[in-house]
């Protein structure tokens, strides 16, 4: 296990230099450090706040967790999709953004929710035959 861990931690580490070389190219890296601070801030003072909420309101006992992670992974979608959701209208140049964004959000959104019901279900169904075999 510990194997796994140098292993990602490498991939990770090799990921942000790939990450800093590609800041390094941009003409004014200022508007992509305010993006991503402005990513940081409204994940911690909006989708975390959110999801934790949300998470003991909606559900009690042991879903808790699958549907926070599937909220978490929804507000981080949407946060990335946003400047393209928000972007009004079509542009000049029909191939700067081709695909149809709100769209692909909504089916990766749903995927989300779709793969949470089922850990969910699959869950419920390990409990229920443990409890069923003993």
């Amino acid at each position: 296990m510990t194997a796994l861990r140098v292993v990602a931690g490498a991939a990770g580490v090799a990921l942000m230099g790939v990450g800093v070389s590609l800041v390094t190219d941009v003409r004014d890296p200022l508007d992509v450090l305010v993006w991503l601070g402005g990513a940081v801030l409204l994940h911690d003072a909006v989708i975390a706040p959110f999801v934790l909420l949300a998470g003991w309101v909606l559900v009690r006992g042991g879903g808790r967790g699958p549907v926070r992670g599937a909220l978490l992974v929804a507000g981080a979608l949407t946060t990335v999709a946003l400047p393209v959701l928000l972007r009004p209208g079509k542009t000049a140049n029909a191939s700067v953004l081709p695909l149809d964004y709100p769209r692909n959000w909504l089916i990766a959104v749903v995927t989300v929710a779709v793969v949470m019901v089922l850990w969910l279900g699959a869950r419920g169904f390990g409990r229920g035959r443990r409890r069923h075999d003993a």
